[in-house]
């Protein structure tokens, strides 16, 4: 049984804790998987960032639209692990395997309907984040091809998110490590090798992503269901979710390609630096997500299977440990200042700005830290109409923000000052939330 939970908040987040193993082979397995993808946007950045800053501004663009309608679509995974870690945390394994197959037609419909829609917007997406002449016909480019890769990258999301539900992180480590370590080699071989440049970076992630799918596809058709065809009922019950978890995840995302478009109208310097400090952030984010994660499984579980005492006390622990890391990154990317910017570009004034908007990138983490740690928490809980309210709350406070940085001539430093004040706003409707225990609902 776990230990009785108190209602005062533990003096110290670095003491030993009987649910750290349980986090632990989480949150491991989970991280290195989490790790891979933005690892491959940051080797996506460095490569093409040596090719020429007009290359490096194309690049930020269109993978401001990739991965803003890609993470929009971050419910296929979200909705698919509270959904299916209830039902395998009450002991209904039986309807938790039937929603694999589901979670998969799911994906390839809406993965078709992306790919569709930006290769025919491809151009009116990136005028509308600034984008002009030589930058924009690049990107544009850019996109078209990327867009091929989308549904297989839509099946890999529900894929993990049913994964995860049945407590399984180790097949998606393994799929996705494979896929982003093939994704490096074969940019570098398309980039430099076979000298396409930029187009030779979209092609080599769509190759990665149609084998990474591949295996996902296989994976969730191999999970035992007396039927596989498209049930309706089960897809609504991953979409029921998916709609607030939509919500929450656009409001969030608008916020960050808001930041884009302003930095590129700054300039090209800004929006590079921006590119960089965008990409660390997705790549740390992911990092810490590996708690989340662990918080999504063990809460939904916990919930499933009636425990809401165990579901709160393994929650606090996950909410110290990302405190710890969130404390941990900031110190040591402030002590990188000088080094980091330099590994993905020689423009000597896009180091400058990054250099300006480095501090304010670094204090973000603690706050960052523990608001993904509630995120993850009130997920696995089912407690997403609540994440939606919050994040459009939160979303209205930065809009403003970024704005006045435009018309004020703030520039970067002012852009990512609004990203400090997004996070410190999120992070106390979430605290009351969790601290009034109104998530811990019992039940499959």
């Amino acid at each position: 049984m776990p230990p009785t939970v108190t209602s005062r908040l533990p003096s110290t987040p670095v003491r030993r804790s009987p649910y750290d193993r349980e986090i632990a082979l989480l949150a491991l397995p989970a991280l290195g998987a989490l790790a891979a993808e933005p690892l491959y946007l940051l080797a996506d950045t460095a490569i093409v960032g040596h090719l020429g800053t007009p290359q490096l501004a194309a690049l930020a663009l269109a993978a401001t639209v990739l991965s803003t309608l890609v993470s929009l679509c971050i419910f296929l995974t979200y909705g698919t692990t509270a959904r299916v870690s209830r039902l395998h945390g009450a002991r209904e394994d039986a309807a938790a395997n039937a929603h694999a197959a589901q979670a998969l037609w799911l994906a390839l419909a809406v993965g078709a309907g992306v790919a569709l829609a930006v290769v025919a917007l491809a151009a009116p997406l990136v005028a509308l984040l600034g984008g002009e002449g030589d930058v924009a016909r690049l990107a544009a480019r850019y996109l078209r091809i990327a867009a091929l890769g989308a549904p297989m990258a839509l099946v890999a999301l529900a894929g993990q998110g049913w994964l995860r539900g049945m407590g399984d992180l180790r097949t998606p480590l393994v799929i996705v490590v494979a896929a982003n370590a093939a994704n490096v080699v074969l940019e570098l071989m398309f980039v430099y090798g076979f000298g396409w440049g930029l187009d030779g970076s979209a092609w080599g992630t769509v190759l990665a992503q149609l084998g990474m799918g591949a295996a996902f596809v296989a994976v969730l058709l191999r999970a035992p269901a007396a039927d596989r065809r498209p049930d309706w009922t089960r897809i609504r019950s991953l979409t029921s979710i998916g709609a607030q978890l939509l919500v929450r995840t656009a409001a969030l995302l608008g916020c960050f390609v808001l930041a884009t478009a302003v930095c590129a109208r700054v300039g090209e310097p800004s929006l590079g630096a921006h590119q960089i400090g965008f990409q660390l952030f997705g790549f740390l984010a992911l990092v810490l997500d590996a708690i989340a994660i662990a918080g999504q499984v063990i809460v939904g579980r916990a919930l499933g299977g009636g425990n809401a005492d165990a579901a709160y006390a393994a929650a606090r622990r996950m909410i110290e440990l990302s405190l710890a890391a969130g404390i941990l990154i900031g110190v040591v990317f402030l002590a990188l200042r000088g080094v980091i910017p330099r590994a993905f570009t020689s423009d000597p004034a896009v180091i400058d700005r990054a250099h300006a908007m480095w501090p304010l990138f670094c204090a973000m983490w603690p706050l960052a830290a523990v608001v993904f740690a509630l995120d993850g928490i009130l997920i696995g809980a089912g407690d997403a109409r609540y994440l939606a309210g919050a994040m459009v709350a939160a979303a209205a406070v930065f809009v403003p923000l970024a704005l006045l940085a435009l018309a004020l001539d703030w520039g970067i430093v002012g852009v990512w000052a609004a990203v400090v004040a997004l996070m410190a706003v999120r992070l106390a409707p979430l605290a009351v939330r969790f601290a009034g225990r109104r998530w811990a609902l019992v039940g499959a």
